[in-house]
């Protein structure tokens, strides 16, 4: 989720899914740390960064996790993407597999991911633009028609990297409305009285 605090100071948590060798540490590596690797390790698990940006109407703190692709740490990924305010998905354009992988990953935060979460779909390599086995309209239509943002990129030439976490840090900042100060705690127990009355059984 993400959370604001005086003059629009926000954390907010940012996670990326994706199968592997679609190129996910590299695009965040390139992001944090303006470094592109050409050979780059399998994250096990997942491993994280934080990044900030600064924007006109904002400050965003975003907390990174970067899950691992591998079908054996699939499990583990709902820990990551629970509560996120923001999920990007990341296909390889030169693998057909991964796409189909990248749609199963939308349905499945769609199901269980946090009901306003800002999801975007990432088409990465966009530099092995003549080994292309997904069209640029096959994910931009897909996108659309499930309410996603879209970018094509690539961590090796840096194309669309910074525009990427820039939108979704504007789309952040929209979403996360300025709170006055103070808490109403009298409002939260009788929700949670609520709560508990409608569910025991």
């Amino acid at each position: 989720m993400a959370r604001a605090a005086g003059n629009k100071n926000i954390q907010a948590k940012l996670v990326l899914l994706g199968d592997m060798g679609t190129g996910k540490t590299s695009l965040v590596l390139r992001f944090v740390k303006g470094q592109f690797y050409d050979y780059q390790e399998s994250t096990i698990g997942a491993a994280f960064f934080t990044q900030v940006l600064s924007l006109n109407e904002a400050t965003i703190k975003f907390d990174i996790w970067d899950t691992a692709g591998q079908e054996r740490y699939h499990s583990l990924a709902p820990m990551y993407y629970r509560g996120a305010a923001a999920a990007v998905v990341v296909y390889d354009i030169t693998s057909k597999e991964s796409f189909q992988r990248a749609k199963k990953w939308v349905l499945e935060i769609q199901r269980q991911g946090n009901p306003n979460v800002i999801m975007v779909l990432v088409a990465n390599k966009a530099d092995l633009d003549t080994k292309r086995d997904v069209g640029n309209e096959e994910g931009e239509q897909y996108a659309k028609e499930n309410g996603l943002l879209f970018f094509e990129t690539s961590a090796k030439t840096a194309q669309n990297v910074n525009e990427l976490f820039y939108e979704i840090a504007k789309r952040v900042a929209k979403a996360v409305p300025l709170r006055p100060g103070g808490m109403k705690l009298h409002r939260r127990s009788q929700d949670r009285g609520r709560r508990l009355f409608c569910c025991s059984g």
